[in-house]
């Protein structure tokens, strides 16, 4: 499979973090980054192209454990990445102590989202990460829509940040997660 980066300037991550992490509410927030692929050797590297950050009106439903898409948002994100030749970087965010790590709720969303945007990607690989207050998780569908590999790490110019690895590559749900 490869090691899996994610290459992204400062000021870019600084706007992730804060975009998921400021927010005046509660509720989960999210956004897309589009990045390209390219190799370094044996490892897989995608570079930031854009970032769009989910606005209020791009969800059908939020809360703080779980959201919703609307259709209008899912499929603008998905032309915006064929029109720009890219893979999809999926960016979302869990309130609360827990260290970072994606939830039933996240998983049983993959096992559908993850197949469907491969095909109307042609084949581009798909990331999700789970950004918490001290930390984050990801996961990389590299070479397939049912094979998720762990995020190797987030490149922010020089310094390479590396996820909590939590997150189960099954995709089952844990009982002992709170959501």
């Amino acid at each position: 499979m490869g090691e899996a980066y994610l290459y992204l300037p400062d000021d870019l991550a600084t706007a992730i973090w804060a975009h998921l992490l400021e927010d005046e509410t509660e509720s989960e927030a999210a956004g897309f980054l589009f990045a390209k692929h390219r190799r370094e050797g044996a490892a897989h590297a995608f570079e930031a192209l854009e970032w769009y950050p989910v606005p209020p009106e791009g969800f059908f439903f939020r809360s703080i454990y779980h959201f919703e898409l609307t259709d209008e948002c899912r499929a603008g994100v998905i032309k915006r990445a064929h029109d720009l030749g890219a893979s999809v970087v999926e960016f979302h965010c869990h309130r609360g102590p827990w260290p970072a790590r994606f939830s039933p709720s996240d998983q049983a969303g993959f096992l559908e989202f993850v197949p469907h945007i491969w095909w109307r990607l042609k084949g581009r690989p798909y990331f999700a990460v789970v950004v918490a207050d001290s930390g984050f998780d990801g996961l990389a569908w590299v070479t397939g829509p049912e094979t998720p590999q762990h995020l190797t790490g987030i490149v922010v110019d020089e310094t390479t940040f590396e996820p909590t690895r939590l997150s189960s590559l099954e995709l089952e749900c844990d009982e002992q997660y709170p959501f």
